[in-house]
């Protein structure tokens, strides 16, 4: 008869601690992902009916102002992260997430395929979200390999997407879309890799991260269909 050394039995009983807390988070996280869906798709229905002609008059001034607002709704959930009011602020940072995209699905309804194009890209966005986060889950790959690739990506597509706020070239923003699918693509693999491996252990934190690049992978492919698949009378 064999019997395990307490060294031995101590490891079991911790790897397999870990491995509850690691699957209890990313339960927790792709629960928080759904529920996040309902202020996000109620803030675009406001927003698809708001009068956004503030925006005509000084649109690089409207869009940094809320960009700033959307970065101190962030900033406020990290900081209240261990609380109730953590999940508050995540949805209301989700609804204003969603208000925010009415510019763009105002602009996007006014082709003849608007609503298909809009559809389109939603499930083009699941599509890649769930392929990739079942990738991570499945093969539990520690992606963190990517983190400073995919940084260096991020920084240069805002300051790219900050310059067309002036330069305003269409080409230039079809470029910066399509480098956007790419890098939060990554992304959605590293911080589901990282909630798999242990290194997101807050399902508010982890829900934000992977928001965060869902959205704004939305807006890339949106934009990127209205480009080239568009239809105008």
């Amino acid at each position: 008869m064999q019997f395990d050394s307490p060294n031995n039995s101590t490891t079991s009983i911790l790897e397999t601690s870990n491995l509850k807390i690691r699957n209890s988070v990313l339960r927790n996280t792709y629960l928080m992902l759904a529920l996040t869906m309902i202020p996000t798709v109620a803030g675009s229905i406001v927003g698809a009916n708001t009068n956004f002609s503030f925006l005509a008059q000084s649109p690089i001034m409207g869009s940094l102002l809320m960009l700033a607002l959307m970065i101190g709704l962030m900033f406020a959930v990290t900081a209240t992260r261990n609380s109730i009011w953590g999940i508050v602020l995540l949805l209301s940072f989700t609804f204003v997430a969603g208000w925010w995209l009415g510019p763009l699905l105002q602009y996007a309804l006014q082709f003849n395929n608007g609503t298909q194009l809009i559809g389109l890209a939603a499930t083009g966005t699941g599509v890649i979200f769930f392929t990739l986060a079942g990738i991570a889950t499945v093969t539990r790959k520690d992606f963190g390999f990517m983190r400073n690739f995919l940084f260096a990506g991020l920084i240069l597509v805002i300051l790219a997407a900050v310059a067309n706020l002036f330069l305003a070239i269409p080409a230039m923003s079809l470029a910066i879309s399509a480098a956007a699918v790419l890098v939060f693509s990554g992304f959605i693999l590293f911080d589901v890799s990282r909630i798999v491996n242990g290194g997101e252990t807050n399902y508010v934190m982890a829900t934000l991260s992977i928001y965060i690049s869902i959205y704004n992978l939305f807006i890339s492919l949106l934009q990127l269909l209205l480009a080239f698949l568009g239809e105008r009378d």
